[in-house]
């Protein structure tokens, strides 16, 4: 039987109690790491192998180094297996944090509050009344105006409570709360309870289907070090994040006169409208609700990125307490404002408040008598703003009818519905008959 011709490597050759050679003491060549010896015998498990050579010749056999080859792929396999996870774990979409955003971004909120405030400024014509007949006739002029804010908040229940900073929706009763979903639906919110002491409220959106909702039985240790997400409708702008760490814990600070306790400090942006939403960590995990923002230390040191969150767990002990006030609670009856009950027809539909134009008042002013009814104040955004209406003006008919005192116009304009066009003869006719300029103005009731 011819004898096999085996490639053994060094390292098995030396140290395998199977493979012992018979002629150690041969000489051979090397085949990257692999002997060849001339000439050598092996007793391998018993079987006799022997490799042949030509008298003074050492070479290496053509299948050494494939065979060589070979084993270095079974080896390498394991290796490409590792390389070959790791490539796939740098896949963005696999990123913990981008998980962790995806997990709660859809019980993120913004909220959009308007208020209307009266304010009662000066009247050129009160000054002049008092300076030509010595006392005061025309009531004080208060214009009403819309204050807007931003904020954010999240969904906690899926029924539609959602918690958010006090900050955001306080004065509630005068608010209308406007709630945007992170899938662009926008709903009417209205407020359940709030705790001054702790910045943070508790409102509801009312809808047939359930929301998703961040769950807070399982909230964020809050460790130092720890990478935090802040997440929100900051400046205006819905689905954005920032991204830092949890830099320090139990914070009692000061902002704007406003005493802050416990909050948690991190060097993530925050913004103005991230107020009331959630800073979570890579696990999506509730670390706290973005409170506060500090630009200057109260000695003036200006600061490079101090933002400061309500703790996860005051977060979860107020919704519990403010949970219970919901259920006490019945649901309200819709009813117009004291302010907006009180306010005239023509204020409340077109921004404009009205006086009579008495004798005198025509008279010191130039104007024609017994005609028109003055406007004392437009307000700012209102529909007669819009219209490019201004105090002085002089209203002389209401569709086809002429008007001469305020509740003239109260009565044609009582019937009158949000979205509904009326036209207005406005301008000045004077008592010289110059200057008269008299337009037909159409607006529409809001």
């Amino acid at each position: 039987m011819t004898a096999t011709e085996v490639l053994i490597p060094k390292s098995v050759a030396r140290s395998s109690p199977g493979v012992m050679p018979e002629n150690p003491g041969s000489a051979g060549v090397s085949c990257a790491g692999f002997d060849v010896a001339p000439k050598r015998t092996f007793r391998f498990r018993g079987f006799h192998v022997s490799r042949k050579v030509r008298d003074g010749e050492t070479q290496a056999l053509p299948g050494q180094c494939a065979n060589r080859a070979l084993i270095l792929i079974v080896f390498a396999l394991p290796i490409f297996a590792r390389l070959a996870s790791s490539f796939a774990q740098a896949d963005p979409a696999s990123e913990p944090a981008v998980l962790a955003v995806g997990k709660v971004l859809p019980a993120v909120v913004n909220i959009n509050t308007e208020r209307m405030v009266r304010r009662t400024v000066r009247d050129p014509f009160e000054d002049f009344y008092a300076q030509f007949f010595g006392y005061d006739r025309v009531r004080p002029r208060e214009i009403r105006q819309t204050l807007q804010s931003l904020g954010s908040g999240f969904i906690v229940d899926p029924a539609g409570y959602i918690v958010t900073n006090q900050h955001v929706v306080e004065r509630a009763a005068d608010l209308k709360i406007k709630v945007t979903t992170n899938d662009g639906k926008t709903y009417n919110a209205r407020y359940i309870a709030g705790d001054d002491q702790t910045d943070l409220a508790f409102i509801k959106i009312d809808s047939k289907v359930a929301f998703p909702f961040i769950n807070l039985d399982n909230i964020s240790p809050n460790l130092l070090g720890e990478t935090v997400i802040v997440v929100g409708n900051a400046v205006g702008y819905g689905s954005s994040i920032s991204r830092g760490v949890l830099s320090a814990v139990k914070r009692d600070i000061t902002i704007d006169d406003i005493q802050y306790k416990g909050l948690v400090q991190t060097d993530a942006a925050i913004n103005p409208g991230n107020s009331g939403g959630p800073v979570i960590d890579i696990s999506g995990r509730l670390v706290g609700i973005s409170s506060a923002k500090m630009a200057f230390t109260p000695q003036g040191v200006p600061t490079q990125g101090l933002g400061f969150a309500i703790p996860a767990d005051v977060v979860r002990d107020s919704i519990a307490r403010f949970k219970k006030t919901a259920q006490n609670q019945p649901e309200p009856k819709k009813q117009p404002s004291t302010s907006e009950a009180s306010a005239s027809n023509a204020e409340r539909s077109f921004g404009m408040q009205l006086q009579d134009l008495s004798e005198e008042l025509t008279d010191a002013l130039g104007y024609a008598r017994a005609h028109g009814v003055l406007i004392t104040a437009v307000e700012p955004g209102s529909p007669a703003d819009q219209a490019g209406i201004e105090r002085g003006l002089v209203i002389y008919r209401v569709g086809k009818d002429e008007v001469n005192s305020v509740k003239q116009i109260e009565d044609l304009l009582g019937r009158v519905q949000s979205g509904t066009s009326v036209d207005f003869a406005i301008g000045v006719i004077r008592v010289s008959g110059q200057g008269q300029q008299v337009e037909t103005l159409t607006m529409a009731a809001r």
